[in-house]
């Protein structure tokens, strides 16, 4: 590949150096530093990522046939919403990821790598927020539960879910632009499997500082807002069960609460996993270990989490398996 192919444009200095140098194309090296576990790995992450879009598409169908599942809770894991974003989110990564695992050529042009940050970023702000989104609609299920189809109605619901993705969107365009108006030269090697912000800002030669308080900024004030409701949301729920006089009331209480509770331990806990990890060379496996977690796993964990701990799922499910066990034996 020659210079022409690698670079959109830029100027030399007298000694021939790069000078303010943009690239047309990114290398990413994934996990090319292990040649021999390159097709057990396509492999690994070719079965997690049709599980996770089977699993999602399922969790929505499923909830779309049992009218007892139609419900706030339901609709924010359904109608294209926290399985929707799984799928997506998940897609954005995990093809790409694949590609780079079985073919030599491992480019991506820079205007791919910008779009690929841009989808990336806004899926998981939105599921974020969703996540606490869910937290609030359980402290109404558990502390309120006379009050709880009237105080979230379809129009809230709705507001809600549509905030959720505003603001994730309005985020994302933020800090996309703060990298596109960087400048980038020396190597256009990214360290990574995708286009993940650190590893994007290493190789820019230009003055990041806006770039990284904007990303400081806008991710400690997600993170903390998102907790705080999520903490929130629990503290009054954990008060609420403890003045339960019925054992059966905290049963049924803890049981509404332990999928959604599952799911935000992991995905928090990546996140702010990713967040303590320090910028050096020796961290990069950890970080991209931990990204495959996060971009891979997690979108095939959670409707594995959401139906097992499900009664109403689970009979649902049973119900579709018998019915067409039934059909094709009559």
């Amino acid at each position: 590949m020659n210079l022409s192919q690698l670079y959109a444009d830029g100027t030399y200095d007298e000694d021939g150096n790069q000078e303010n140098q943009s690239f047309a194309t990114f290398i990413l090296l994934g996990f090319s530093e292990y040649p021999d576990l390159q097709l057990p790995l396509f492999m690994v992450f070719l079965v997690i990522y049709t599980v996770t879009v089977l699993g999602n598409l399922g969790m929505i169908m499923i909830i779309r046939i049992n009218p007892k599942l139609h419900t706030p809770m339901y609709f924010f894991l359904s109608h294209f919403h926290l399985s929707f974003l799984d799928i997506c989110y998940s897609s954005v990564f995990t093809p790409k990821l694949l590609e780079i695992l079985v073919v030599e050529a491992r480019s991506i042009s820079f205007n791919g790598c910008m779009v690929q940050f841009f989808f990336i970023c806004a899926f998981v702000i939105t599921e974020m927020f969703m996540l606490a989104v869910m937290a609030y609609d359980r402290f109404v299920a558990v502390c309120n539960p006379l009050l709880y189809t009237v105080v979230m109605s379809h129009k809230l619901c709705a507001l809600l879910v549509a905030g959720t993705y505003t603001w994730g969107g309005i985020c994302s365009l933020t800090l996309t632009y703060s990298l596109i108006e960087l400048s980038y030269c020396g190597s256009n090697i990214i360290n990574h499997f995708g286009c993940e912000y650190s590893a994007i800002l290493s190789l820019s030669c230009s003055d990041p500082h806006f770039s990284q308080m904007t990303c400081l900024i806008i991710s400690t004030f997600n993170e903390t807002s998102s907790l705080l409701i999520i903490l929130a949301s629990y503290l009054f729920i954990v008060v609420t069960i403890i003045k339960m006089p019925s054992s059966g009331g905290v049963r049924k209480a803890f049981s509404t609460c332990a999928s959604h509770l599952t799911a935000i331990t992991i995905f928090h806990g990546t996140i702010l996993l990713l967040y303590c990890v320090p910028n050096s060379k020796n961290s990069w496996l950890l970080v991209k270990v931990a990204t495959v977690f996060f971009t891979v796993m997690i979108p095939m964990l959670n409707p594995l989490i959401y139906s097992l701990r499900n009664k109403d799922v689970k009979e649902t499910v049973k119900k579709v398996i018998i019915t067409k066990l039934f059909s094709h034996s009559t």
